[in-house]
């Protein structure tokens, strides 16, 4: 198995401003190489899955397992038998009386010493019973998604980021509502949702270092090169957690937790993806910008690649997942597939126009290329569609794709996109 030195491994590590290797990328579709794509319904002892529970008995687990082995590390366990929660605060006049603001602290372990997630949520004021919910990691702790002085300012460690007014690692005061954008909190509780969120770095700090603390301390993972070839890494801890929210929101009488979307944005889609795919509770898996790892197809070779994003983020996936390092070709599994691991549950991917780092083809095709899954089960998927021009959607049974003009971003017009599809899927 390839090694990184220590000496790499600093240098790429987040928030550091090195040089990144001399690893080609492509953005010229004439240079895509060819390739064939892993056929979903293809068991792994050459017959073809006769339906949906044919799918769940045999092949859904044969992919887990491969996107476990292979890209993501596996997933060692799910609730911690000591795992435990208290609601710390609850503004009922929040947002101008708009919603109900709750804070949570979630404790992994027994330990109130141990690590923890610290939870937010908005929810409609005078709602009339539980509400569907959007739930979602954030980038700079849970104030920065709104600039409400009511939320409790994170103390724990984020990247460097001095627009943002983070210093010496932490948040600051200016660090409220930095990103309130790409939250539309507003916007989200007016049309009648929740929106719960907690920092990332909660559960695994975006660093190598985070790989043995937060959930790595819960099982113990090794650091980053000390891991078994197919140990989780940051991508499957991230996602873990947000399977751990989602066991606070079933106790929570506010929220309807059979009806809550899982969404993330770049890195946290391809966890949201992840965490969607292995957790059939999540009923709407939203993936914006998600990229390699994500929902973008590996074998395109288009943007970002295989070797790339191992070489720049050591620890974010399982060190089995280097083998493939300009090897796209080998890999026994592709990411249209974990899209079609969400089956029969909807699932949205967004791209931008000015996003090719993110392959937005790619991100289109792989959810083309998912519609066999959804097949099995009676739906129609994107079968037959045409990728959508800019600002337009694609809107399948099951499968829909939105390509945003603009950069590498979540921002209100995805949001509409998102309420849009929510409303077709979550209403009661």
């Amino acid at each position: 198995m390839p090694r990184l030195s220590r000496l790499a491994c600093l240098l790429f590590a987040p928030g550091l401003h090195a040089a990144a290797p001399a690893i080609p990328i492509n953005y010229d579709e004439a240079k895509v190489p060819p390739y064939t794509l892993p056929d979903p319904l293809l068991a792994a002892d050459g017959t073809a899955v006769r339906d949906g529970a044919d799918w769940r008995a045999r092949r859904r687990p044969e992919l887990l397992e491969l996107f476990a082995r292979e890209v993501y590390g596996r997933t060692p366990g799910g609730r911690p038998a000591g795992m435990h929660w208290e609601v710390t605060c609850v503004g009922r006049a929040a947002l101008s009386g708009k919603a109900v603001r709750k804070e949570i602290t979630l404790w992994f372990t027994d330990r109130r010493d141990g690590p923890r997630m610290h939870l937010l949520m908005y929810l409609p004021a005078g709602a009339r019973g539980p509400v569907p919910a959007f739930l979602g990691y954030n980038y700079y702790g849970n104030a920065c998604v709104h600039p409400d002085p009511g939320i409790s300012l994170s103390t724990a460690w984020m990247r460097a980021n001095a627009d943002f007014g983070i210093v010496a690692g932490r948040a600051t005061e200016r660090t409220r509502g930095v990103h309130a954008a790409r939250w539309d909190v507003e916007t989200v509780v007016a049309r009648g949702y929740g929106t719960v969120t907690a920092y990332y770095g909660d559960v695994c700090e975006d660093r190598p270092e985070g790989l043995t603390g937060g959930a790595g301390a819960v099982f113990g993972t090794s650091a980053m090169e000390a891991r078994r070839p197919d140990e989780w890494g940051a991508i499957g801890m991230w996602a873990w957690g947000l399977s751990r929210a989602l066991d606070y929101l079933e106790a929570d009488a506010d929220v309807d937790a059979r009806r809550v979307a899982v969404h993330g944005h770049s890195r946290l889609g391809k966890a949201a993806l992840w965490a969607g795919a292995q957790d059939e509770r999540f009923a709407l898996v939203i993936a914006n910008n998600s990229g390699a790892g994500g929902a973008a197809l590996s074998k395109r070779d288009f943007g970002e690649n295989v070797a790339r994003i191992n070489t720049s983020f050591p620890f974010w996936f399982a060190r089995n997942f280097r083998a493939y390092n300009g090897r796209e070709a080998a890999l026994p599994v592709d990411q249209h597939q974990l899209v079609a691991l969400v089956a029969p549950r909807p699932v949205h991917v967004a791209s931008a126009t000015e996003d090719a780092w993110a392959d937005p083809k790619g991100e289109y095709l792989s959810v083309v290329h998912a519609t066999p899954g959804y097949a099995l089960f009676g739906r129609a998927g994107l079968r037959g569609a045409a990728m959508p021009g800019p600002d337009e959607a694609v809107l399948g049974d099951g499968l829909t794709y939105h390509l945003r003009t603009g950069k590498h971003d979540i921002t209100p017009r995805d949001w509409a996109r998102y309420l849009e599809h929510a409303d077709r899927v979550l209403r009661r």
